[in-house]
């Protein structure tokens, strides 16, 4: 049989331990085989698993990527202008976005700057600065804080388009990504662009066109040189460095910025000096330091007139700002000269003409310090500044201003013993008298008359809104109300009884000229005759000229008002008018802390006086409306009621409501509603 041949051992079989042999010889004229080179080999497998383990991570972090597809698209804007009467600038409101504005189309300095202390190494690196990190992490260390940050603009851009700022390791590596993706698929221009369209510059803007605007009221390429250093110079804190936040800090950064800019290169040492020298005018929030009363207000209603709109558009409002920038000057002296002796905290003041435009609103002593509006917003008793209303019925049911009351200590009801301000009393007088003096008794005796429910539907048709508890005490003003709902309604007095619902919007239109909203007439109707407006308005003209009111008579011009002084002095009134103007004027504290011994007849009737006689200058003067028709008719079309008698029918009434305190936030359908309110409504009243 052939001979089997031997097993040949795989090469691979370990040797047993030995000394070392060397190599073999290879036969004369062959070349050794060349050895296996196995690094080339490792080297692609490991980078195979690099590039493997990198799309498993890009993957994880970039499914959370936001959309980038339609980054160029333009943002919604919600740009609203507000112009006073005259066309005058009051307030820019919701400009949160401007439109989109191309890098290449602005001065070469405005992007620049933004370039020179930002990111100096935009224009070379790849959306990641590693010599900026570095240079960044030395800086941080040797100051033993963050000083100084390594991103760049197109990392910076990255992070504004996420919705959540999250400080987390993934959302660093998810915003390296997303700014590796943004500069392959932009251009060094267009990411400049997009960064300057979605950066916040501080005051509610995004975007160099909107703070370009709202700062110094021009387009972006019309910025010069300083003003393009002050809006860089305000990313690195917005809320500090913006130019309305801090002038000066403004300033000083944006000079920083300036040299920044001479150090790259970007700018001569003669242009740094000229704009160092320069002082931008910047435009202030408002038209006057408290207009953002009458703002907040006309805005807070605005979407009622035009409903939702994204496109700009301007605000014609009644608002004068003349008597504005009045208003908020007595009002703030008055508070400074008495406010901290009396204990009067605020006031507010509310000036409209007699056919419901208003002119002047000032909310409270500052608008900065709390924006809260107690001119429209607060509910207070208005006291004794609610009998006009009282007299009204009194008249509408055969009353007349000569028909004579007993001024005395009477019982309404069981328990009810109303007592006049000073205890003292007159006897018999005419309502002409009661009114002048402001009598508690003969008020409450008219309103049981004719009814307190009589009373409370008076108000409301004269321009009352608010709830009013239909009880004996209402003739004594104890139902909460607005100053607004109370100027309002003494304008249907001023102009001869038609009822007006005070307004401050008189057309909306877009920057292109389409008109959105136009305001056709004021009047709601005839709420009074004009006989009893007229008989009303000699009552209040007397409380100015021999009764309670006699701080708020003005010189040479005929006016009228009721002074009202709740309990304890918590609320203290004066609403007046002339033919010009109605004022409401109020004094208190937000917490209905009493003041000290304030009447209607001090601070409110004196800083009535003080605003009118300014804002009257250079007005003629003209009658009261009705009073010069009614001293030429004869007496025959009103009929004199004979003196009531003080009323003796059991009716059980509770003693008068003490005023809420409002909260600053207070809004109006936060109003409380008393218990004598609820039982209206189920049963009707009295």
């Amino acid at each position: 049989m052939p001979r089997r041949p031997e097993k040949i051992e795989p090469s691979f079989e370990p040797r047993r331990r030995g000394p070392a042999q060397p190599p073999p010889e290879p036969p004369d004229g062959e070349a050794e085989p060349p050895r296996r080179r196995s690094w080339p080999y490792i080297l692609f497998f490991l980078f195979a698993w690099i590039a493997i383990l990198c799309g498993v991570l890009y993957g994880r972090w970039a499914s959370d990527l936001p959309d980038v597809s339609r980054l160029m698209a333009k943002s919604a804007s919600h740009d609203i202008t507000l112009l006073d009467d005259k066309g005058r600038f009051i307030a820019r409101n919701g400009l949160m976005q401007g439109k989109l504005v191309d890098a290449r189309t602005l001065p070469a300095y405005v992007p620049n700057a933004f370039i020179a202390i930002e990111d100096r190494r935009f224009r070379s690196h790849w959306g990641i600065d590693p010599a900026g990190l570095l240079r960044a992490a030395r800086a941080n260390l040797r100051e033993g804080r963050v000083v100084q940050g390594g991103s760049t603009i197109t990392q910076q851009l990255a992070k504004n388009l996420f919705l959540k700022p999250d400080r987390t390791f993934e959302r660093k590596i998810q915003e390296a990504v997303l700014a590796l993706y943004l500069e392959a698929h932009y251009s060094k221009d267009e990411i400049l662009t997009l960064y300057l369209n979605r950066v916040y510059f501080g005051a509610g803007v995004y975007g160099i066109d909107a703070a370009s605007e709202r700062f110094f009221n021009k387009h972006a390429n019309r910025l010069t040189l300083i003003e393009a250093a002050m809006l860089a110079g305000s990313l690195k804190a917005p809320a500090k460095y913006n130019p309305l936040a801090n002038a000066d800090a403004s300033a000083d950064r944006a000079r920083a910025v300036l040299a920044a800019m001479a150090d790259a290169g970007f700018i001569s040492g003669a242009q740094l000096a000229e704009a160092v020298a320069t002082r931008p005018r910047v435009v202030r929030n408002w038209g006057t330091p408290s207009s953002g009363y009458f703002v907040d207000w006309v805005l807070a209603h605005l979407s009622e007139e035009i409903g939702e709109t994204d496109e700009p558009v301007i605000v014609e409002t009644t608002l004068d700002l003349d008597l504005q920038e009045k208003a908020e000057r007595a009002v703030r002296a008055a508070l400074a000269q008495q406010g901290a002796q009396m204990n009067a905290g605020e006031a507010a003041l509310l000036a409209m003409t007699p056919n419901g435009e208003i002119r002047a609103m000032v909310g409270g002593r500052s608008y900065s310090e709390t924006p809260f509006n107690r001119a429209t917003d607060a509910w207070r008793q208005p006291g004794s500044s609610f009998k006009p209303f009282v007299y009204l019925a009194a008249f509408e049911h055969g009353f007349t201003p000569e028909s004579t009351m007993r001024d005395e200590p009477v019982t309404i009801g069981r328990k009810w013993r109303p007592r006049n301000y000073e205890g003292r009393y007159e006897g018999e007088i005419t309502l002409t008298r009661a009114f002048a003096k402001s009598s508690n008794t003969v008020a409450a005796q008219l309103a049981y008359a004719v009814g307190p429910r009589t009373v409370a539907d008076t108000a409301h048709r004269v321009g009352i809104e608010s709830n009013l508890s239909a009880m004996p005490s209402i003739a004594l003003g104890t139902s909460v109300v607005t100053p607004l709902e109370m100027t309002q309604a003494y304008a249907a007095f001023a102009n001869g009884g038609v009822r007006v619902s005070a307004f401050g919007v008189t057309r909306i239109r877009t920057k292109s000229g389409k008109v959105l909203y136009q305001r056709h007439g004021t009047g709601l109707g005839r709420a009074m005759s004009p006989e009893n407006a007229a008989a009303v308005t000699r009552l209040m003209s007397e409380v100015v000229a021999s009764g309670t009111g006699r701080a708020a008579k003005l010189e040479g011009r005929d006016d009228a008002g009721k002074t009202g002084t709740t309990q304890d002095f918590r609320d203290a009134w004066f609403i007046g008018f002339t033919a010009d103007y109605v004022c409401g004027v109020w004094f208190g504290n937000d917490d209905s802390s009493p003041m000290k011994h304030v009447t209607g007849g001090t601070l409110p009737a004196q800083l009535f006086r003080s605003f009118m006689d300014d804002a009257e200058r250079g007005l003629p003067p003209r009658p009261l409306a009705g009073l010069a028709a009614m001293a030429a008719a004869a007496p025959a079309g009103t009929v004199a009621a004979a003196p009531v008698a003080a009323p003796s029918a059991p009716e059980a009434s509770p003693a008068p409501q003490q005023p809420p305190a409002p909260a600053v936030a207070e809004t109006k359908n936060d109003k409380p509603e008393s218990f004598d309110n609820i039982l209206d409504k189920l049963f009707g009243g009295t």
